[in-house]
């Protein structure tokens, strides 16, 4: 009896010094012995991610991931995600981090949040000559927009009822009623935006006005303290050296406002 009731006390310690060391466990730690850090990006979401005719990646969060990785001294292993499987490949530790994660408090309780790193908002653009400054400036105004997005909520929350409001199935036909002039204005954000910005130079596009603001953050596991410092001060070096406003210009076609990365 007393042989069995030590085993019991053996097998009870052992269990929980296993779980203590767990607790203990670093993601940094594992990261650098590793070699490598594994990043989560989206393969479709230009120009913050998207794939290279050679099946490469490239985009605004390829190039900080790469910086992060350099920072570190490791490898970057890209890996792809999709909306849906994202979260479960941070939390079962499939990836060490998630890039272009907006901010949530629902979401907050399964994933801890670094600075945000990426402006993501939704803007009014159009033709440098016409003058909008604000929702009221959208008056008579006819204004292209992807029928049942976030964009399109945004905008009937604020517009004013003598627009004409132009509701379409896809962002390709609100570009292009963009650009055919069949709408004086299109809402949609800025990576859809960046690359009307970028192709129709003969048009001076500009942004005039924003109507929701949800900065990208970079998202990782609770309770890594180590990693999530290490990389709040990578984002505020990319910050304070001006690497994040070149990457901006670079992706967005746009320098980096400071206030865009504020939720």
């Amino acid at each position: 009896m007393i042989l069995r009731s030590l085993l019991r006390a053996a097998t009870l310690t052992a269990t929980l010094l296993a779980a203590t060391v767990a607790a203990k466990a670093d993601a940094l730690d594992d990261i650098t012995k590793a070699g490598v850090i594994n990043v989560g990006v989206f393969a479709d979401f230009p120009p913050f991610s998207s794939v290279n005719p050679d099946m490469s990646l490239k985009g605004y969060d390829i190039d900080v991931a790469q910086i992060i990785a350099d920072g570190l001294k490791v490898k970057l292993n890209l890996v792809s995600v999709t909306g849906q499987n994202r979260i479960p490949f941070l939390t079962e530790k499939r990836v060490d981090l998630l890039m272009s994660v907006g901010y949530s408090a629902e979401r907050e309780k399964v994933v801890d949040y670094v600075s945000a790193y990426a402006p993501y908002y939704i803007a009014v653009i159009g033709p440098q000559a016409l003058k909008v400054s604000g929702k009221d400036d959208l008056a008579d105004k006819s204004i292209a927009v992807n029928r049942g997005t976030l964009e399109d909520t945004s905008l009937t929350a604020v517009v004013p009822a003598s627009a004409d409001v132009r509701r379409f199935d896809n962002y390709n036909s609100v570009i292009q009623a963009f650009l055919s002039g069949q709408a004086q204005v299109m809402v949609v954000g800025n990576d859809v935006g960046s690359q009307v910005l970028a192709k129709r130079v003969d048009l001076k596009p500009e942004q005039k006005f924003q109507l929701l603001s949800s900065p990208d953050h970079i998202a990782i596991n609770k309770n890594e303290p180590r990693l999530k410092q290490a990389l709040n001060d990578a984002v505020a070096k990319l910050l304070a050296d001006g690497k994040l406003n070149e990457i901006s210009v670079k992706w967005l076609q746009k320098p980096l406002d400071p206030k865009d990365l504020k939720d």
